[in-house]
């Protein structure tokens, strides 16, 4: 039985869709961000494209090529230029009918690398940034992707609210699917807090390309995985260890709130091993309480 607190399967979106913003002028030429402030480096014309063919994949997904008649999208984005035109590109692959709503978001901004790039420091920037560790280092004057984790973590518990709070409007009737049009890190730090993953794990992510996208598909049990769209070749690619890809697998089918006792970073990577029994850590307790 449904506890009543909990809100129910039907009323949860069907897929949350997470995509990068298409080529921009700073993925061709690094230079860019010396001269124009990171949140106004335009697509390219190649970024555009990119965009058109994204919004045409991404309605075959939420209508089940076309063999679905009652979904619906709902939009959030990052305020940056080209997340924006990302979006205004991708939308013209959808009827006004199908769209709920769209909202900026600026907990899914890029990460800060400091406004104005110096471009002779950047490439040792980057390589110390390799040798500390990606999610750990800070840019100078900028963020770390720890700073991101936190307020896409923040993102993540407003997103929840809109969903029990019905805040988008959403018809119970209708297949809802929320698409986020952010950045790289952005990204992959938000499956990273979804599905509980370690700095580690973090490490050995590969970035999407420009207008790639990751769904994360309802399970039969209620459950969020990567496993109902991909396949496990695409999920190795992304660079998740086989650990990771059995956790998806398993989350195809878990009940909503499961917990997975054979995912070993939950608990068996943190210690090297545990007593056999209780028993020798209550006599140790007797013997200081004597």
């Amino acid at each position: 039985m449904l506890n009543p607190n909990q809100t129910p399967i039907k009323s949860l979106p069907k897929r949350i869709i997470l995509v990068r913003h298409g080529q921009s002028e700073g993925n061709l030429d690094s230079s860019a961000y010396s001269t124009i402030p990171d949140h106004k480096i335009p697509l390219t014309p190649q970024g555009i494209q990119q965009a058109n063919l994204a919004g045409e994949n991404i309605r075959r997904v939420v209508s089940d090529d076309s063999s679905s008649r009652n979904w619906k999208v709902y939009f959030y984005v990052s305020p940056y230029d080209r997340t924006r035109s990302t979006l205004r590109e991708i939308g013209r692959s959808f009827p006004k009918s199908r769209v709920i709503g769209v909202r900026e978001e600026c907990r899914v901004r890029e990460q800060d690398f400091g406004n104005f790039q110096v471009a002779e420091r950047m490439p040792l920037i980057k390589e110390t940034r390799m040798r500390f560790g990606r999610f750990f280092y800070r840019f100078p004057e900028g963020e770390s992707a720890a700073d991101v984790f936190d307020r896409v973590s923040s993102f993540l518990e407003s997103l929840w609210r809109d969903i029990d709070m019905n805040r988008l409007h959403h018809d119970p009737s209708n297949e809802l699917n929320l698409i986020i049009v952010s950045h790289g890190l952005a990204l992959r730090v938000f499956l990273m807090k979804w599905f509980k993953w370690t700095v580690e794990q973090f490490e050995f992510l590969n970035n999407l390309g420009n207008c790639e996208f990751r769904v994360m598909q309802l399970g039969a049990g209620g459950e969020y995985s990567l496993a109902v769209h991909h396949t496990e070749e695409e999920m190795k690619a992304w660079g998740l260890s086989p650990e990771m890809i059995a956790d998806q697998n398993w989350r195809v089918n878990a009940c909503r709130g499961a917990w997975n006792e054979k995912c070993p970073w939950y608990l068996d990577s943190f210690f090297d091993s545990f007593a056999e029994s209780d028993e020798g850590t209550e006599e140790e307790d007797d013997e200081k309480n004597d």
